[in-house]
Parts: structure tokens; C-alpha cells; sequence
């Protein structure tokens, strides 16, 4: 009986062991089919995109980007392409052998080694360098015969920026460099960082910076398939890019060279807007730059000899120099004056020379005559001691509102990026400028040199023109606007940027006809009447003159005895024709004297360019690059037959753009994406705002 119940008891444990690992084998095999289903059900798609992935690879490519060109289709920057000899640090043993090795097979030159250098310290040791550009074919087949010495060392098909007309517009136009890591962090936090996969550059300044997306285009790719080894062994798909948008712009490119040209190698800045719409039709800073400098990287001594050199050639004078705008103002203060009810037009002032208050003697030196001034005669002849007394009566605080809505001090809104607000000074304005209690005080004497322009006020030529062009257009403000329109590159569809509708200031039209009838007379019997004598159109103008530095209170003015950059700057505003005006400008020649010895006769070549057609002749655009011109001298040539020419001397013709558009649409697969082939990042330098002026210093029209 005890064996019985022994057996019974092991064949219990048995069954109950056979039961318990058929459980278990159930159980793994239920999880080994679940674990199959997810794999083959719930992560099918995913698994089998990561399949793929271990045999495609998806290769960007790069937009060609759009062009950029001037009001009448002449183009300003177009794109090329090239062979570039590129080399990935990280892949290279010994860096400085593998380019003396690589020198012995293609050229590569001091330069070529500098640039490489800064492109190093700036880049990244996994990216691929340019060292050189522009591979001839021989070049190219000389290096890929000897492909296999230089690991990490390859040749890449790029697309490269040109900037037809070198310095020409550079300040406008602005231009391309590499993506630093500031821009790749933004880019790649925002929606477009798809979009610029494969892209190694983008706008940095002008319109190639504040038109990036219309320009940049849409990036395509290419669905390759590849070998273990990672090599492309065929394409299976493609998506080809979209080219970027081609950018008509307002400026006159032929105007543009026209002026800068009459600036010669003197600095300064010129505005000019089509007072009816904002359009910007010149736009000058000098001196200027050759943005073709930074296509392939900008080299240290250039880069040095730009951003060190005292004309600072990187700032955009016309919209970063701000200025004291001196006699310029006395319009706009004649305009405050009619609007308050201050003054009417016939109150009358005695100028004797100069205007005394609190015991300082404040000076008009440039009325000579002098003598008893109504509201016409003190801006004809640009009488200070008028001016002065005017902003005695005015108060700081209503010149303040009254010049705010003019632009005075405040951001145009023009469509570019950069621009700064300049100075239109109040007591608030102080205090909160100044940081020590008895900077802050804002003394009635600093009130007086602002009757004329000086003291605290700096604007740029950009916010001048604004104001000018606002008095032309019978008090209706438009804002400035330098894009006119963009072209799809494929479907040739032109998409005007609508301007904003003007905003009028509410003026009385009786004030502004005032106004306007005396800057008649500036031309005419006034300040800038030689310049403008024999014009064909009637104009309205005024001159200026603006310290560039503070004059002691005992200390005398004398330009024979003073640095050339101590000097005062010279400056004009003008509009035309009076009764309709198409242009209104703003100039200024820095350290260059009255205005009517230098900005003024500036300013009529430009509008007899603008309204008659007409070209200075040789030797009268000589006499105004010294500063020794006032009417046109010579007989003006005709502007149609005058020949544009490009940084090379070749001539450009406004049909060029077609083609060059067209071509730019045939071509939308651009090369391979690969890595950075343009460098340098070159920052504005700002100009700081003009040292206040004293209320003694001596002021000049």
C-alpha cells in the first residue's frame, strides 16, 4: 500500500510539473506571436522605413537663388556655378602636408591658404572647407587622377553669388555669406529648417538679408539608393527645387551709378523718393564695398581693411549715419511754426548777425545782408537769428511733436533691415539718455541750437528724405519702400508688394504752400540759386551746414585750419518739379563745407538726370568730384546714350534680365548639396550719434 501511494504521489507531481511548463511554453510562445504581430503589424511602417533607410539616402538640392534687379530689369545679383576643391579636416591626418601636397597638383595661393584658415576657425572640423574655387577642367582632371592620395580632399560642383556691378548699390543689395552658428541654431528651431538642408549660405545684409525666404527658394531632394559601403548607386526618386523668387527693386541702377560717381572718393549719403509712393528711386552710401569680396570667402586683409578702415565702408550710411541735419530743419520749423499759430508768415525778426540770450551770443554768420526777416526771406537766405528766436518761442517739447510725425527721430519702416532711429531730443529723451543728475537737466540754451538743426538733433538721410518728400506731397506720408515687386522664376508671375496707403498728416495745405514757395525761392534768389540757375524745371531746395564737431565758445570756425573729417559736413533737400513733384531728395557730403559747395550740385545732376534726361559731361563730373561745380558746366550728354557698364567695363542693357531670368528658371537643379563655400560674416559698424553741441557754437547754412 505505502509503494502505491508513493507512485500515486510522484505521477501527481508529474502531471502537475508537465502542466506548469506546458503553461510556460504556452505563455513564450504566446509572447513570441505577439511580439510578431507587433513587429509585423504595429511597427510595420517604421521598420520598414528603416529598412530602406540602410539602403537610400536622401540628398538635398540646393535652389538656385533668386535674382535681384533694378527698376528696369537690369540685373544687380545673378548666380554662376563652379568646380571648388574641398577639404573636411576631420577626415585629414595632417592638414598643412595634404595642401602642400595638393599645391604641387593645383594652384593654390597664399590667399587661397588665409581663406581656408579663417573658414577653419570658423567652421566646424566635420564640415567641408573650399580652398580653392573656380577649378579650371585641366585642374579638375589633374586632381581626379590623383584622387586616391588626398582622403577627405574632394571636388564639388557649387553655385556661386555675382555681383555684376562690384561696389555699385553693394550697401543696398547687401550680400550672401556662410551660415554661422547663430543663424543654423534659428534655422533650425524654426519652420524652415527643412528648407535649408544642404544650404551652406544666406542673405546678410541689404535685400539678400531682408528678402532671404522670397530669394532662398524651396530646397527639392534626391531618393538614392545606395551600397553597403554608403555609396549612391542609383536615383530611384527625385523632387526637383523650386528657384527663389527674382526681386525687382525701385532704385534706378543708372542713376545710382550716376551719383556715386559725382561723390568720387568723398564720403556721405543720398536719398531720393518718389514723393507720390515712397518708391526709392537712389539710395547712396560712400564709400561702398565689393560684396563679391565674401562670395568665396573673404580673406583677412581684405576683411581687415574693411571693417578697420577709418571711412568705414561697411556702414550704410543712409540708413545707420545719423546727422545733424542743420539748415535743412528751417523748413520743417517754418511749417511748426505756421501749424501752432506761433508765427504767421509776415511776423517779422531783426537779424543783426546773431541772437542773444541768457548772455551767450548765438550766431548767423551766413546772413549777410541781415536786416528785418519775414518767414520767406529767413529761409531764402537762411537766416539763423529768425530761427533761433523761433524755437525760443516754440519750447522743446512742441518741437518734439511737431517733428515726430515728419519721421524726425523715429523708424521709417523702409524694407530692409538695419535702421536706426537717430535723435530727436526732449527732456525725456535726455533724462533718459544721460545718466548722471546733472547730465539730465535740460537747459533753455539747448533749446536754441535746435532751432536751427544742431545741438542734439542727428537723423539719417533716409529719415530727411521721408520728411522732405512728406512737405512735396502736400503733408501725406508714405512709407519708404525699396522692393517693388517679386517674379515667380518658373511661371514668370509678377507679384507687385503693395504699398501701404499713405498716412496724411492733417496739415493745413495754406502752411504747406508757404512753405514750399520759399524753398522755391532758395532756388531762385536764395542760398542755392547759382546751382540751379539755367534748370529746366522749377525746384524747391534748401542748403545746409552741420558741425561734425563742438566748437569752443571763444573758438572761430576756420575749415583752412581744421582736419578734413573736423569739417562741417554739407548738406541739401530738394523737390521737383514745385508744382508736381517726382523726386524728393536728402544729401550730404561729410567734412565738405557749405552745401551749396558740395551737396547741392549733387542734388541737381541727380534731378536733371531724373526729369530731363540728361548726363553731366565729363568735365562737369570732374568739377563736382572736387567740389568746385555749381551750375552744370559743358553741354549735358542724353542719359539714354550713355552706356551702363559693369564692374568689368562690359555694357549692360535692362534686356539682359529677361534671359538672365529665364535661364535662371531653366536651370532650377542646381548642383549637389554639399557643405559651406562662401565665409565671413561682415557686421555693420554703426556710427555713433553726433557729440551734443553747446549753445554757443556758431552755425552755418
Amino acid at each position: 500500500m505505502t509503494v502505491i501511494r508513493n507512485v500515486q504521489a510522484e505521477l501527481s507531481r508529474f502531471r502537475v510539473r508537465v502542466l506548469v511548463a506546458s503553461i510556460v511554453v504556452v505563455v513564450c510562445f504566446g509572447l513570441v506571436v505577439a511580439r510578431l504581430v507587433y513587429l509585423q503589424v504595429t511597427r510595420y511602417d517604421d521598420l520598414f522605413a528603416q529598412a530602406e533607410n540602410n539602403r537610400t539616402a536622401v540628398v538635398p538640392i540646393v535652389p538656385n537663388r533668386g535674382l535681384i534687379l533694378d527698376r528696369n530689369g537690369v540685373v544687380l545679383a545673378t548666380n554662376y556655378s563652379a568646380y571648388t576643391l574641398e577639404v573636411t579636416p576631420s577626415k585629414v591626418d595632417d592638414l598643412e602636408q595634404t595642401i602642400d601636397n595638393l599645391a604641387q597638383v593645383i594652384e593654390i595661393t597664399p590667399r587661397d591658404r588665409k581663406r581656408f584658415k579663417k573658414l577653419r576657425e570658423e567652421g566646424r572640423s566635420f564640415e567641408s572647407l573650399p580652398l580653392r574655387s573656380r577649378l579650371t577642367d585641366q585642374e579638375v582632371a589633374r586632381f581626379g587622377a590623383q584622387r586616391y592620395r588626398f582622403p577627405g580632399v574632394e571636388i564639388k560642383a557649387r553655385l556661386f553669388r555675382s555681383y555684376p556691378f562690384g561696389e555699385l548699390a553693394s550697401h543696398v543689395i547687401g550680400y550672401i555669406g556662410r551660415i554661422n552658428a547663430t543663424e543654423k541654431d534659428a534655422l533650425d528651431d524654426s519652420e524652415d529648417a527643412a528648407n535649408y538642408r544642404g544650404t551652406d549660405y544666406i542673405g546678410k545684409l541689404g535685400v539678400e538679408q531682408s528678402f532671404e525666404t522670397q530669394l532662398h527658394g524651396i530646397t527639392g531632394v534626391d531618393l538614392m539608393e545606395t551600397s553597403a559601403a554608403g555609396r549612391a548607386t542609383r536615383r530611384l526618386t527625385t523632387h526637383p527645387s523650386t528657384p527663389g523668387d527674382t526681386v525687382r527693386l525701385s532704385i534706378d541702377i543708372k542713376l545710382q551709378k550716376l551719383i556715386e560717381d559725382l561723390y568720387g572718393e568723398r564720403r556721405g549719403a543720398l536719398v531720393a523718393l518718389d514723393p507720390k509712393t515712397g518708391d526709392v528711386l537712389a539710395f547712396v552710401s560712400k564709400p561702398d564695398f565689393d560684396p563679391n569680396l565674401f562670395v568665396e570667402g573673404i580673406d583677412q586683409e581684405s576683411w581687415q581693411q574693411l571693417n578697420e578702415s577709418i571711412d568705414k565702408p561697411l556702414l550704410n550710411r543712409a540708413l545707420r549715419g545719423t546727422y545733424p541735419p542743420g539748415s535743412t530743419y528751417k523748413p520743417f520749423m517754418a511749417l511748426a511754426a505756421l501749424e501752432t499759430g506761433t508765427r504767421s508768415p509776415s511776423t517779422l525778426i531783426n537779424d543783426p548777425g546773431y541772437y542773444m540770450f541768457g548772455g551767450h551770443r548765438f550766431g548767423s554768420p551766413e546772413n549777410e545782408r541781415g536786416g528785418i526777416m519775414d518767414m520767406r526771406r529767413a529761409i531764402v537766405e537762411s537766416s539763423n537769428a529768425y530761427f533761433f528766436s523761433l524755437a525760443n518761442e516754440l519750447g522743446v517739447d512742441t518741437m518734439h511733436d511737431f517733428m515726430a510725425p515728419l519721421g524726425f527721430g523715429q523708424i521709417t519702416g523702409i524694407d530692409i533691415h538695419g535702421e536706426v532711429r537717430g535723435v530727436l531730443p526732449s527732456p525725456a529723451w535726455k533724462r533718459g539718455y544721460f545718466k548722471r543728475p546733472e547730465q539730465q537737466k535740460w537747459y533753455a540754451g539747448e533749446t536754441i541750437s535746435l532751432g536751427i538743426g544742431q545741438g542734439y538733433n542727428s537723423f539719417t538721410m533716409l529719415q530727411l528724405a521721408q520728411a522732405v518728400a512728406t512737405l512735396a506731397n502736400n503733408g501725406i506720408k508714405h512709407k519708404p519702400k525699396l522692393v517693388m515687386s517679386t517674379q515667380d522664376a518658373r511661371t514668370r508671375t509678377i507679384t507687385p508688394l503693395d504699398a501701404e496707403p499713405g498716412e496724411n498728416l492733417g496739415y493745413k495745405p495754406e502752411n504747406m504752400e508757404i512753405v514750399r514757395k520759399a524753398m522755391v525761392g532758395v532756388t531762385q534768389e536764395g542760398t542755392s540759386k547759382g546751382v540751379f540757375v539755367g534748370a529746366g524745371y522749377l525746384s524747391g531746395g534748401k542748403t545746409g551746414t552741420a558741425q561734425a564737431v563742438t566748437m569752443g565758445k571763444n573758438e572761430k570756425y576756420s575749415a583752412i585750419r581744421m582736419e578734413e573729417r573736423k569739417r562741417d559736413h554739407s548738406l541739401y533737400i530738394a523737390f521737383a518739379p514745385a508744382d508736381d513733384p517726382k523726386i524728393a531728395l536728402a544729401v550730404i557730403v561729410e567734412n565738405a563745407g557749405f552745401g551749396t559747395a558740395a551737396a547741392a550740385p549733387i542734388a541737381r545732376r541727380a534731378i536733371d538726370y531724373w526729369l530731363l534726361g540728361q548726363y553731366p559731361s565729363v568735365e562737369d563730373m570732374a568739377a563736382v568730384r572736387q567740389g568746385q561745380a555749381t551750375a552744370p558746366i559743358g553741354k549735358p550728354r542724353i542719359a539714354s546714350e550713355i552706356p551702363l557698364l559693369d564692374a568689368s567695363g562690359t555694357p549692360v542693357a535692362p534686356a539682359v534680365a529677361a534671359s538672365a531670368a529665364a535661364s535662371q528658371a531653366a536651370s532650377s537643379a542646381a548642383a549637389p548639396a554639399s557643405s559651406p563655400t562662401v565665409a565671413a560674416i561682415a557686421k555693420p559698424v554703426a556710427q555713433p550719434v553726433s557729440a551734443p553741441k553747446t549753445a554757443s557754437d556758431l552755425k552755418r547754412r
